[in-house]
């Protein structure tokens, strides 16, 4: 049995500077119409980042979308700086958002982080052998973080009480939990 749907026609409700919105109208598999609303994305990368100390950086920045603070891992979007290129990206978000710089840049893993109602995929990395950047890029506009190192332990305390909430961070938190057994 077939599942995919046919795309039959779609209209622009949004085009803005992250996202754009389209009402795509589908034929289904039995020969039925029915609407979805897609979020299309460039592109994201996330960075578990480990000090020489065996602590994973988060990054607390206010998330408007749910109106609180969040504790995440430093993350970001693909844009024309990038040409594609996520390590790029990555490496970049690691420069603006925690000031620091590695040359042991490894893709963990590559994930759509909502496929109901977005095609943005996010590549996680792993950056260890840190350093402090020559030159610090600038933020993004009304950017503003606090970053902090925690141990696996506080992590995982941390996760089990709901003070992290954030699904990359989380997958993070766990990639960290499984390279410190392989140790």
């Amino acid at each position: 049995m077939t599942l995919e749907e046919k795309v039959i026609g779609h209209e622009p409700i949004y085009d803005g500077a992250i996202i754009n919105v389209e009402r795509q109208t589908v034929k289904l598999p039995n020969g039925e119409t029915a609407h979805r609303d897609i979020v299309h994305h460039s592109g994201a990368v996330a960075v578990l980042a480990i000090t020489d100390d065996q602590k994973m950086i988060l990054v607390k920045q206010w998330r408007a979308p749910i109106a609180a603070t969040t504790l995440e891992i430093p993350a970001g979007k693909l844009d024309e700086r990038d040409q594609n290129d996520p390590a790029h990206a990555a490496m970049r978000e690691l420069n603006e958002e925690i000031r620091l710089k590695t040359d042991h840049l490894t893709k963990l893993a590559g994930f759509y982080s909502s496929v109901g109602f977005s095609d943005e995929y996010m590549t996680l990395y792993l950056a260890t052998d840190l350093t402090p950047v020559d030159r610090a890029l600038p933020r993004d506009q009304g950017e503003n973080l606090d970053i902090k190192a925690y141990s696996l332990d506080e992590l995982k305390n941390m996760i089990a009480a709901g003070e992290i909430a954030d699904a990359k961070t989380i997958m993070a938190v766990w990639q960290f939990e499984i390279l410190q057994l392989q140790k």
